[in-house]
């Protein structure tokens, strides 16, 4: 805990806040700017003399219930409320977690679009659910992006369908490939918390597949990577795709990219699948084995 740091930054958000913007009547211009000591305790359910302490530095250990409730008192932000709880020596709380997939981050939106035309690519949250695909990502892989429930999760599907497995990755990588999965839903887990959509997909996991079971019993933790992936298209051939994954810094999304591997002929053969382009207003059907 740093309690001089604390101190300062709790003071600056106050004299930043108007009694208007935290909900307070209207008062005549004085020389406090901002709010008084009295009126945060006031919002946060704490006593006067315990904030005034806290923003001379020489506070107690804050609880994390008071953190949060002087976070609500000074309208702060996410990324506030977070270094709030860092410089009182506490872990950041995780951010408020969407029942429905946000909308896709501006930033991989156009990464997205301006890649469409030579690179297969898609954007998910941090669960694996699709929210967005290029045109050459739904032409090799079928259309995801929209689906309801878990018939737009990619870890879903990697576990309960062998058929769009197979389209994916051959063979002998199918392993390692599934094992990456589960180690990065794993540390997804340990971000969300207890009660989540993550915590509810690892049980209809569980419970759908054995394969997936025996992967997680074993623990593995890891962030998700990718490397080379070799894609047999019958209209086209072998594809030999190196993958990247762009994380988003203010969501929890990242994409996927499918560039086509150099020294190789693929991007050739990718060009070739311009010919393949599909109807935007068509909905792909994927495997039946797969649904929930």
């Amino acid at each position: 805990m740093n309690r001089a740091w604390l101190g300062q930054f709790l003071r600056s958000r106050r004299e930043a806040l108007s009694p208007v913007a935290a909900g307070l009547p209207t008062r005549a211009t004085g020389r406090t700017p901002g709010l008084r000591r009295e009126e945060v305790a006031q919002l946060a359910s704490i006593s006067a003399t315990y904030y005034e302490r806290l923003e001379q530095g020489r506070g107690p250990h804050p609880s994390a219930a008071v953190l949060a409730a002087i976070s609500a008192a000074l309208r702060l932000t996410g990324d506030e409320r977070a270094h709030l709880f860092r410089l009182a020596g506490q872990s950041a709380p995780a951010p408020a977690e969407p029942e429905r997939p946000v909308e896709v981050d501006p930033g991989l939106a156009h990464l997205l679009d301006a890649v469409s035309d030579t690179t297969p690519a898609f954007v998910t949250d941090d669960l694996g659910t699709v929210l967005a695909q290029n045109w050459l990502n739904v032409t090799l892989f079928g259309r995801f992006a929209g689906r309801p429930g878990l018939a737009g999760n990619l870890v879903w599907h990697w576990f309960t369908s062998p058929a769009w497995r197979d389209r994916l990755d051959p063979p002998e990588s199918q392993e390692q490939t599934g094992y990456a999965y589960v180690a990065d839903l794993r540390a997804v887990l340990a971000e969300h918390g207890p009660g989540g959509r993550a915590e509810r997909l690892v049980e209809r996991l569980t419970a759908a597949s054995g394969e997936f079971r025996a992967m997680w019993e074993q623990h593995p933790v890891a962030t998700l990577h990718c490397a080379t992936k070799v894609v047999h298209d019958e209209r086209v051939g072998r594809l030999d795709l190196d993958c990247e994954i762009v994380m988003s810094p203010g969501a929890r999304q990242r994409m996927l990219m499918m560039k086509p591997a150099a020294g190789s002929p693929s991007a050739d053969r990718i060009a070739a699948l311009h010919a393949h382009r599909p109807d935007p207003h068509h909905q792909d059907v994927v495997d039946e084995a797969s649904r929930p």
